[in-house]
């Protein structure tokens, strides 16, 4: 019997194990020492809330699926009909296939093909690896076509920490958050100080509902952002890194969505913001044979 999420891919390292699955190149889950750091899924249930997927060829919403690129108008397919929005990417259903695997690392590949709305060619990677200081993802895109093409890349774990969000304690450091409307659209952008959402210093998230994209990332002297995660009941943590590559995370707590409402923060690496395809905003040019890379990570504490 074939598997909602296709073919499994167990990661072992020490005390860490990790599922990778074949459909999406998801990340279903992640535990260190029997603890779950994330909000996953089981084996015989498809992602839900957009849980583990990666998000290819861009992250978030474009607004009514339509944007302009190199002076031709593009529409997509509007897969938040809703909202009229196209969302995160092309690939989440899609099968991935196996190029390098061991026991504590996996490289998952998919071939982009040219379609309606982006008429590209991309060779896609994703590597999955277990090291002694956690789980990093390394994500990788060409363009194999003619032409030159937009691009973007994200990720959606939801990680958990301990119980519901409300008693966790958010450390992000962020100096700018973006205003959106009710389509999940930015409209500008304000000082997390002005909007009320500074947690540089790390504060509890108790009532305070985020959907929000942030920027402004400070970033440690490797060039990682780490955002953190704790219970301080527990003192349990998990952090979030990024490399220069996501200049952009989007932190949600789930409200609208009853299966993860609350019970999870979602902390998602963008090398764009919302609405980028049409903004031009932070949109990688991929030029006929260029490359680009960039790596995130998960890690205990």
């Amino acid at each position: 019997m074939s598997l909602p999420s296709g073919e499994q891919f167990e990661l072992v390292h020490g005390d860490q194990r990790a599922t990778v699955v074949e459909v999406g190149a998801g990340l279903r889950t992640y535990a260190v020492g029997g603890r779950e750091l994330l909000d996953g899924y089981a084996a015989d249930e498809m992602s839900t809330s957009g849980r583990g997927q990666m998000l290819i060829p861009w992250p978030n919403r474009i607004e009514d699926g339509a944007y302009t690129f190199d002076g031709r108008e593009h529409r997509l397919p509007l897969t938040e009909p809703e909202a009229g929005n196209a969302i995160h990417g092309l690939v989440c259903w899609r099968s991935w296939s196996v190029r390098e695997r061991t026991a504590g690392r996996i490289v998952l590949a998919h071939a982009l093909r040219p379609q309606p709305g982006y008429p590209f060619t991309l060779g896609l990677a994703v590597e999955y690896a277990l090291a002694g200081d956690g789980l990093a993802v390394r994500t990788s895109a060409t363009n194999l076509g003619p032409d030159a093409c937009p691009f973007g890349a994200g990720a959606h774990p939801y990680l958990r920490a301990g119980g519901l969000v409300d008693g966790l304690v958010l450390q992000l450091p962020a100096s700018t958050v973006l205003d959106t409307d009710e389509r999940g659209i930015p409209t500008g952008s304000a000082s997390v100080d002005e909007r009320g959402l500074d947690f540089r210093e790390g504060r509890p998230i108790g009532a305070t509902v985020l959907d929000h994209a942030f920027t402004g990332l400070g970033r440690d002297a490797d060039g990682l952002v780490r955002a953190g995660l704790d219970d301080p009941g527990s003192g349990a943590r998990v952090e979030l890194w990024a490399d220069e590559a996501y200049g952009y995370l989007q932190v949600f707590t789930g409200d609208p969505l009853p299966d993860v409402a609350r019970r999870s923060l979602a902390v998602e690496p963008m090398t764009c913001p919302p609405n980028a395809f049409r903004t031009g905003e932070a949109v990688v040019r991929l030029e006929a044979g260029a490359s680009w890379a960039g790596a995130w990570g998960i890690r205990p504490r």
